[in-house]
């Protein structure tokens, strides 16, 4: 099913998202919404969602008191990065410099000069790149 101008993208039931865990949901719900501009569809303790504002795709939080964060780069022989962001941005150092100040943290490890690694308030890495 396709978007078309008479169908409701929110009467659709083909959508997809990406689920990020976390020890709490509004920090990390509030950096996203704030680092792409993407309104908070639904809040609470235990889960929320951003919209997106076209097509059927989210990202979401979970509440997982049991999260651990995530090591970048990986160590040798260490649990391997099961996935990661990647936003394309126009302007590299001023987008790397504005999601600093939102709350990530540059990763020490940069192994692209056209791509920033950084990693989020929970600790999941994300990369800002320029095409």
């Amino acid at each position: 099913m396709t978007d078309t101008p008479e169908t409701d993208r929110w009467a659709r039931k083909d959508f997809w998202g990406v689920v990020l865990d976390a020890p709490e949901v509004a920090p990390l719900l509030n950096f996203y919404s704030k680092l792409r501009g993407w309104p908070i569809y639904k809040a609470d303790e235990e889960d929320g969602a951003l919209d997106l504002g076209e097509g059927v795709a989210y990202l979401a939080v979970q509440r997982n008191p049991d999260y651990v964060r995530p090591v970048w780069p990986t160590p040798p022989g260490g649990q391997q990065m099961q996935s990661h962001l990647d936003f394309e941005v126009e302007d590299l150092d001023a987008e790397v410099e504005r999601a600093i100040a939102l709350g990530a943290e540059l990763a020490a490890y940069q192994p692209q000069d056209d791509v920033r690694v950084l990693l989020d308030p929970a600790g999941h890495p994300f990369c800002l790149y320029v095409s």
